[in-house]
């Protein structure tokens, strides 16, 4: 069966209001495109509105429900025992500090963390502020070690990574696919690794813990966070179709159970439990949804999972949308093989057209299966941030920066530490990519860029010359 087989793009495309624009959406790293059908679920939801878990109401208990049901969906999807494991947050950033701060009385003077080079600066910044700022406030020395990559290939190097991996590692954190190299990391080996480490652990076990960057690794892999060993696995969910601040932490329960909260405050305490003198805290997952948490975008965020399904497996009519039929393993594992299949081509269509022009510079491996769906590169001579600014007014959407992976780009060296980056999704075609390398071969070339007929100009909210924030 082909690929074009496998996934029917057109009809996926039909789900979003994007292509009606005329827009060349190439930017899918940072954030996807939302289907219309979560913008409308978002309207009708607004009627009968209500908070969760604080009323009686028919309104409050509908909405309860549906709220709950968004932890069973999110559970079953990535393969998580059930719904006590876990954690809403606002995004990925925040559910990686979540992990920071319920730790944070845990370390010991002289433990470590290891990390690597190729982060996103989410889940290296907290580390780094945890063992740079936070602790030595209490006189406890931490260190934070980084492994390198290899700079040609882009591959992590696990013999780095295991030297710097000793007795005293508390915590292993490591990026399931680089969002500016593409790596896809080899998971299982660092995992083998993290566990030889002899570290004792709180609970009893003897191990360093594993946490998982999983934003750019789920939306476009099948993801079991069961057989990946994890400890702990973060990702956004507007990486993953739904526009709304919703991120993931999934953690083994017993991690959970005994670890101190990160927010504290309603909801998160046992019903009728706060004293003067002793505070119980509610059952989990509710240990870690202090306050009133974002219900509609949970909602809609467990429909999203849902609704990718649909897209991948029958996108000309739902099975799982909008309907209390339980995620099957099956169905999810079906599904993302094809979202993969149809990245990896788009992928490789987008190397091998970008490779073939003079001046440019392809960062990360060249074997599409060994990344994962984006391609970030530089022209000599030319500034990141216009060359972006070109490709928009050639009607290409894409993104310059360091993507927030400013620790790799200074590793290999780059002035500024910028690159540009061309990102794709399951309702990206062929004909998106070879449009896209065109305008970068003619960029390269010096050719004066004509204007798409879909763009117009915008009042500049960056200064030129200017990447804009991470």
């Amino acid at each position: 069966m082909s690929t074009e087989a496998m996934l029917d793009v057109r009809a996926v495309r039909r789900h979003f209001l994007f292509p009606g624009r005329g827009r060349i959406a190439l930017n899918n790293a940072a954030s996807t495109q939302p289907p219309r059908e979560l913008l409308a679920l978002y309207a009708a939801l607004g009627p009968d509105y209500e908070n969760v878990h604080r009323g009686q109401s028919r309104a409050s208990q509908e909405m309860t429900a549906r709220f709950e049901e968004s932890y069973d969906t999110i559970a079953r999807f990535i393969g998580a025992p059930g719904r006590a494991g876990i954690a809403l947050y606002r995004n990925a950033t925040e559910a990686i500090n979540a992990v920071m701060y319920s730790l944070l009385t845990e370390f010991r003077d002289g433990d470590n963390v290891v990390t690597t080079m190729m982060e996103h600066n989410s889940n290296y910044v907290p580390w780094y502020a945890l063992c740079r700022e936070i602790l030595p406030r209490f006189g406890r020395r931490v260190q934070c070690r980084l492994a390198r990559f290899d700079p040609v290939s882009g591959e992590l190097d696990l013999d780095h990574l295991a030297s710097l991996i000793d007795a005293r590692t508390k915590l292993v954190c490591c990026t399931g696919a680089s969002n500016f190299l593409g790596t896809r990391n080899p998971l299982g080996a660092v995992r083998t690794v993290a566990a030889a480490s002899g570290y004792f652990q709180p609970n009893g076990e003897r191990r360093s813990w594993l946490l998982i960057d999983g934003a750019q690794l789920v939306p476009g892999t099948f993801t079991d966070v069961s057989a990946l060993g994890a400890d702990y696995v973060a990702f956004s969910f507007h990486k993953l179709l739904s526009p709304f601040g919703t991120g993931v932490l999934y953690a083994r329960e017993e991690l959970l159970a005994s670890a101190l909260p990160f927010l504290y405050g309603g909801d998160m305490i046992a019903e009728g439990r706060v004293f003067p003198n002793h505070v119980e805290y509610n059952a989990l997952p509710w240990k870690y949804a202090a306050g009133t948490p974002n219900i509609l975008g949970a909602v809609v965020s467990g429909q999203a999972l849902r609704l990718l399904l649909d897209l991948a497996l029958t996108p000309k009519r739902p099975a799982y949308f909008g309907t209390a039929r339980p995620v099957e393993r099956g169905a999810v594992r079906d599904a993302m093989s094809r979202v993969a299949a149809w990245n990896q081509q788009l992928t490789g269509r987008a190397l091998d057209g970008l490779s073939a022009i003079p001046g440019i510079t392809i960062y990360g491996p060249r074997d599409p299966a060994r990344r994962t769906s984006l391609v970030a590169f530089n022209l000599a001579g030319r500034d990141p941030v216009a060359v972006a600014r070109a490709l928009d007014q050639a009607g290409i959407e894409s993104r310059a920066g360091c993507h927030c992976a400013t620790l790799a780009h200074h590793a290999l060296g780059l002035t500024p530490p910028a690159s540009c980056r061309l990102s794709f999704y399951l309702y990206n075609t062929p004909a998106e990519i070879d449009r896209a390398v065109a305008a970068v071969a003619e960029i390269a070339a010096g050719h004066p860029i004509p204007r798409s007929r879909s763009w117009t100009p915008r009042r500049a909210l960056v200064p030129a010359g200017r990447p804009g924030p991470c």
